[in-house]
């Protein structure tokens, strides 16, 4: 072999030598954000002095790799707390929290919070909304819907219209059903082939996970009713003249398919709940009970976060306003 064959072997492999330690380093880099992605993402470690917390929150969340059966899984579940006037005190706390919280996210405008809220129809996504998110600041808070994709966004690829709603800086933003409507109403009404919803799972679980390694923080409720529960609050929207806006009688069309919606959730939930981006099953037939612990999730996962005021301008203390 000649002189020059051996310089060019050597010089070869002192390249892939570099590319190895660089793709090294980017994958090192990848696992480190993506750990304290995580590491946010489990709140009560980091936050709660004396484990559990209450609510004990940490039940009702998803380990990847532990799939979960909806069935096994009371709806009606309260731990200690009986009646409504037994989590008022504590409900409005974390509201405070929350308030606190959120304005100090928005100042700081480096990161921000996505919270994702599905449920089988009446499981109280509006109420949850209203009841453990009214109090905070609009300009930091965007609440945004999905129905029926428009003409534009079902020429796009089926996160396209999701992503252009994820928060900005310093906001909150609420998915009022999400991206998961493309892995659950699209399954039960066969609107795509199943190889298409189930290849889904994935695409959604890196979407999430870009979204964190960008610092949108993403936490999912999962609303739990029975359909005992859906039956009586769909009579009362009956019942009550002021409810019957809330009626439509395709909830009741809706509910013939209730078997496979539990189903298309089971499998959403136990595909998508990962480290970095948690799926809570929270209890739900008792609304005063899943709205403490939307509310405590959501304050302990921001308090994590640890958002901070920025600094004063330099000399501020010398400053005097003149009359």
């Amino acid at each position: 072999m000649s002189q020059s064959s051996n310089s060019k072997d050597k010089s070869s492999a002192a390249t892939d030598s570099i590319k190895q330690a660089e793709s090294y380093k980017t994958e090192q880099a990848a696992e480190k954000a993506t750990s304290e992605s995580a590491e946010e993402m489990a709140p009560e470690k980091i936050v709660v002095d004396e484990p559990p917390p209450e609510p004990d929150y940490p039940r009702y969340r998803v380990y990847p790799g532990q799939p979960i059966s909806l069935a096994n899984l009371d709806p009606n579940a309260s731990e200690k707390y009986q009646k409504k006037k037994h989590v008022e005190k504590q409900l409005e706390k974390q509201r405070l929290r929350l308030k606190n919280l959120q304005e100090r996210l928005y100042a700081e405008h480096k990161r921000s919070l996505l919270i994702v809220l599905q449920a089988m129809d009446t499981g109280g996504k509006d109420g949850t909304i209203k009841h453990v998110f009214g109090g905070l600041n609009p300009q930091g808070c965007q609440v945004w819907s999905f129905k029926k994709p428009s003409d534009e966004e079902f020429n796009h690829d089926f996160l396209w219209r999701y992503h252009q709603r994820a928060p900005q800086r310093g906001m909150i933003s609420i998915f009022n059903r999400s991206h998961y409507e493309d892995v659950l109403v699209v399954r039960v009404k066969q609107l795509v082939a199943e190889n298409v919803w189930r290849e889904r799972y994935h695409l959604i679980n890196e979407f999430e996970h870009m979204l964190s390694l960008n610092n949108i923080a993403v936490v999912k409720f999962f609303l739990h009713i029975s359909k005992d529960e859906q039956k009586r609050r769909l009579e009362s929207r009956i019942e009550d003249p002021d409810k019957h806006w809330k009626f439509s009688s395709n909830d009741l069309k809706e509910r013939q398919f209730w078997d496979d919606y539990q189903a298309a959730f089971e499998d959403m939930i136990n595909n998508c709940s990962t480290a970095y981006a948690p799926w809570y099953i929270v209890p739900a037939n008792n609304k005063w009970y899943r709205n403490l612990v939307v509310a405590r999730v959501i304050a302990d996962t921001l308090e994590a976060m640890n958002p901070q005021y920025p600094p004063a301008e330099i000399g501020l203390e010398n400053i005097v306003i003149p009359d």
